[in-house]
């Protein structure tokens, strides 16, 4: 290389350096549940998507360019009530997910129930297993709302699950201030 190509360079390297050292870093505490209107045109409704991203831990095998999110549907606010209700609240892991056949507690014919099995540690807490049903196209899954205000009311969640090939999958969300999303899903602790 001669001379005057390090003195052009020199320059350009200069400037790149100080453009992205001016760029902001977020942090995990920066996170933020973004907050999307949605309409449903099939019953002419509308509601409210929460959404927030978080890290896989332990990554699922094979090419996964999507992190894993947190996506909560809540209802809007109906007169005379402060909040609104729970739709759905959705893992979107990314992968298609190991689905479980379970045997219910009444037999009425050869019907099992489509389960993923999860297990889900709030902050330092011993890790709770649970099953939430599958979404229709089977790389998420579903949980309830006594899920959801766990997940809110925590600092870290971390789920483990299984892909379809048996697989651990962990994922990670870093949860910031939830007040919007446990009032618009009347998802708040009562005191």
């Amino acid at each position: 290389m001669t001379s005057t190509s390090v003195l052009v360079l020199v320059p350009l390297l200069c400037a790149s350096l100080a453009f992205s050292a001016r760029l902001p870093q977020q942090s995990s505490s920066e996170q933020a549940w973004r907050r999307t209107e949605m309409t449903d045109s099939g019953r002419a409704s509308t509601y409210t998507r929460f959404v927030l991203t978080g890290k896989f831990l332990k990554r699922p095998p094979g090419d996964v360019t999507t992190p894993p999110v947190l996506a909560v549907d809540c209802a809007p606010r109906r007169k005379g009530s402060a909040e609104g209700k729970l739709i759905t609240g959705n893992l979107l892991a990314g992968v298609p997910l190991k689905i479980d056949y379970v045997e219910p507690t009444e037999i009425h014919g050869t019907s099992y129930y489509p389960k993923v099995f999860v297990q889900i540690r709030v902050d330092d807490a011993k890790p709770e297993k649970r099953s939430w049903n599958p979404g229709k196209d089977k790389t998420s899954a579903l949980f309830a709302k006594y899920s959801l205000k766990k997940i809110l009311h925590a600092h870290t969640v971390e789920i483990t699950t299984k892909d379809d090939s048996g697989s651990e999958v962990v994922m990670q969300f870093d949860i910031p201030d939830s007040k919007q999303v446990a009032e618009g899903c009347d998802a708040a602790t009562k005191k």
